[in-house]
């Protein structure tokens, strides 16, 4: 024993007691380490883990020999993450903080080890040399970094119906640019904008269970002088653009019981009726879907129910649907209006049953409310209701987000889903399989099928069509084609003719994996988009994460036992599958926004994968999985979409780990970033410049909150709006900002923490001269952000 050991006793004792949880460490990694090395991955867990049981072996019999081998350790640790992450940030920091915790806590016992000098020296010279190449390295990685920045090739000047004082359609108008000729506000000034005004809607979950469920997604209108919005359930609310003062309230009543998985109203419609006097009842009314199914007119001047509109004010749109428990048939985004006619689709709770409620698209009469005609895929001969003692086709790919309008084609173009069964495709029909995840056009005024787009072959993956499709004047070498961009779940962004749905650019039909449960059902090609995809590269075992080596390790070992071939990998049963993107996206219901002017589109998307298996379904009835209202017990199941999901009528249960989470301490596998936003060349399809987007302030291990203003990268939902002014406002994230963003360089000029999560579209206008920006901040039980009921407006001061 040294004389410093003699000395010091309590620190010897710390030292044994520190070497002892060195040594558990390691033992740890070296266990694990030897799996993993036996599935194929990396060495480095287990000669890690060896070193340090040595390290803390001879630490613990007070060698000092033992805090040089960790320190050999740490600087073979220090290069293998160079050699393996380079200088990416957040890729290092599972592969060098833990281990430089250690290194500092490691060297701190020399003293209770060594008296002599030279020694105390050395550890110390040890220390800055590693805290320096530490520092060093993060400090020129690209935590949170920028990228390069392009110059986009020019645009065409915007079409007649870009919107400016106004914000008539959900989309800014039914082309769903979400583009304003505002530019009261730019770059050079946005540092000033403040809060105009903040209101409360009232409507906030009645009960804990309730408060599971919502997530406010509103995006309102702003037509002449008032504001209309929605709230999640369907409270319509009138408001002065200038002042958020309320100018009248109309409660549709909707029950708890009619939630679906999130209580959401993304939207309403506005419509004059033609030639009606501006006094008349309801010449302007704002109509609704609500989540009980129902369409609902009210006079936009008072608020009161429409009586020429259905019944009362309101269309029942379950005529002709069948058997169905409330919450599995609902509407949750805006009507589009296109010759006078409400298109609408229906929210059918996914993953519950293949005989599920159809999702029959209807055009109503925007003026009586009358069934114009509805599109039933199988049955499209029929243009009407179905014959008593019969129903809409069951199962059938749905519309739950937002259709597109053209009023001079007279089409509207309807973004599809899935069958009701999305991991199991064997019992679709030939049209359900020729329509799923697809952009159908239809003749606006007879319900006939004008064309349709395929963007996933018999989709299994929950890829559907989330993103409402904008129009475009899209330039060509032969002159300016009217064109629609199409954004996919899967990260495809494709440029269609809107007339024909013909690609504009190319589209290619390229190999992808096959096998899985049903390999007689996969086709052995799918369509790549050849003008953009939001995609990345397919993972690897080096992009695992974690905050420390062990869950790193833990989330490599889970990789190397998964199913995982790449983009399209098939689903199995028999082991986890890896599906990335995972079913958030790509571009998710936020959609893109384009600046036609500067030939910009605008998208942010995420970037995480799903951990997913496929569950026999003796399993999943042994776990008591069962469709909404037909759970053990009779409590409706309430969690989140996709998620143990029964599928009842096939084979398969389903079991989807959402962005493929860490147990215990609730991160995710996958390294930042896991999303982005990005700007995108309309011409070429070139990225201008690409940006994480969200910080770590929210977020942390275990679900503590870091604090940290580092650019991660959240999940996001919700779109941007972009302006004359050349900015884009965007909330979405988790960390409950609502930003500013320089359309030219992707540089976040102005930020505002919003008292609830922004997981919403914002939308702007301009009132007495004065130009606003309204997000609503309702948060969102999915995302895990705060739930509120506040609509914020901004604006620069007087």
């Amino acid at each position: 024993m040294s004389e410093a050991t003699k000395s010091w006793p309590v620190k010897v004792l710390a030292v044994r007691i520190f070497a002892a949880i060195l040594a558990l460490i390691g033992a740890i990694l070296a266990v694990g380490g030897t799996w993993l090395a036996t599935l194929g991955g990396s060495p480095y867990y287990l000669l890690a883990g060896i070193g340090l049981i040595v390290s803390g072996v001879l630490m613990m019999r007070l060698r000092l020999v033992g805090i040089w081998v960790y320190s050999g350790v740490f600087l073979a640790t220090l290069a293998w993450a160079v050699w393996e992450a380079g200088l990416n940030g957040w890729a290092l920091v599972p592969r060098l903080v833990g281990p430089y915790v250690l290194l500092v806590l490691t060297l701190a016992c020399v003293p209770a080890l060594s008296a002599q000098r030279g020694t105390r020296r050395t550890a110390l010279a040890l220390f800055g040399a590693a805290t320096v190449i530490v520092a060093g390295l993060f400090g020129v990685s690209a935590i949170g970094g920028g990228g390069a920045i392009a110059a986009p090739s020019g645009g065409t000047p915007p079409a007649g119906d870009v919107v400016g004082a106004d914000w008539p359609a959900y989309g800014g108008t039914y082309g769903a640019q979400r583009y304003s000729a505002l530019a009261q506000i730019t770059p050079d000034n946005v540092g000033k904008l403040k809060r105009a005004w903040l209101i409360h809607t009232g409507d906030l979950p009645a009960s804990e269970t309730a408060r599971k469920m919502y997530g406010a997604e509103t995006t309102p209108l702003k037509v002449g002088d008032t504001l209309y919005l929605c709230t999640p359930k369907n409270i319509l609310i009138a408001l002065d653009p200038a002042t958020g003062a309320t100018r009248w309230r109309f409660d549709p009543k909707v029950p708890d019981a009619n939630i679906p998985y999130t209580a959401a109203c993304r939207g309403v419609a506005y419509y004059a009726v033609p030639g009606a006097a501006p006094e008349q009842a309801c010449a302007t009314r704002i109509i609704e879907g609500t989540l009980d199914a129902r369409l609902i007119a009210v006079d936009a001047r008072t608020g009161r129910p429409c009586a020429d509109f259905g019944f009362g004010g309101q269309v029942d749109t379950t005529q002709g649907i069948g058997k169905h428990v409330p919450g599995m048939f609902s509407i949750t985004s805006a009507p589009t209006i296109v010759r006078g006619v409400v298109v609408t689709g229906h929210q059918v709770l996914d993953g519950q049953k293949r005989d599920a409620p159809s999702d029959v698209i209807q055009g109503y009469d925007a003026v009586t409310g009358e069934l114009r005609w509805a599109w039933d895929m199988v049955r499209p001969d029929r243009v009407g209701a179905p014959p008593p003692g019969e129903t809409y086709t069951r199962g059938t790919p749905n519309m739950w987000t937002t259709a597109t309008g053209d009023e001079a084609l007279g089409l509207v173009y309807l973004p599809l889903g899935n069958s009701a069964v999305d991991y199991w495709s064997s019992t679709r029909s030939p049209q359900e399989k020729a329509h799923s995840t697809s952009l159908v056009a239809l003749d606006a005024t007879t319900g006939r099928k004008a064309w349709s787009f395929q963007a996933v072959h018999n989709d299994v993956w929950d890829y559907d069509l989330g993103s409402q499709a904008s129009l475009v004047d899209y330039p060509t070498a032969a002159g300016v084609v009217p064109a629609v961009i199409l954004p996919g779940k899967q990260g495809d962004l494709y440029v269609l003719d809107r007339r024909t749905g013909a690609p504009i650019t190319g589209v290619e039909e390229r190999p992808v994996p096959q096998g899985g449960v049903e390999p007689e059902q996969r086709s052995k090609t799918q369509p790549f988009s050849l003008f953009h995809t939001l995609r990345k590269a397919d993972l690897t075992e080096k992009r695992m994460w974690g905050m420390s080596p062990i869950d790193q390790m833990i989330c490599r070992i889970q990789f190397r036992r998964a199913a995982y071939k790449g983009f399209y990998t098939p689903p199995e049963t028999e082991r986890r599958y890896v599906e990335y993107p995972g079913y958030n996206g790509g571009s998710d219901w936020g959609g893109v926004a384009i600046d036609p002017a500067r030939g910009v589109i605008v998208a942010n998307y995420n970037d995480m994968p799903n951990y997913n298996r496929l569950i026999p379904r003796a399993v999943a009835d042994r776990k008591g999985w069962a469709p909404r209202g037909e759970e053990r017990g009779g409590s409706l199941k309430k969690g989140a979409e996709g998620a143990g999901d029964p599928q009842i009528g096939a084979p398969y249960a389903i079991d989807v780990n959402a962005g493929w989470r860490l147990p215990g301490t609730g991160l995710l596998c996958k390294e930042p970033p896991y999303g982005g936003i990005r700007a995108i060349d309309l011409k070429t399809g070139r990225t201008l410049w690409d940006r994480p987007i969200g910080t770590a302030r929210t977020n942390g291990p275990f679900g503590i909150p870091s604090h940290l203003p580092l650019r991660i990268g959240t999940p996001n939902n919700g779109g941007a709006v972009v302006t004359a002014g050349g900015l884009i406002f965007i909330a979405a994230t988790t960390d409950n900002l609502i930003r500013a963003i320089d359309l030219k360089t992707g540089k976040t000029l102005w930020s505002d923490v919003l008292p609830a999560g922004g997981q919403a579209t914002p939308m702007t206008y301009e009132s007495g001269g004065r130009q606003y920006v309204v997000i609503m901040a309702g948060g969102h039980h999915f995302m895990e952000t705060p739930i509120g009921d506040a609509l914020v407006a901004y604006a620069l001061p007087r």
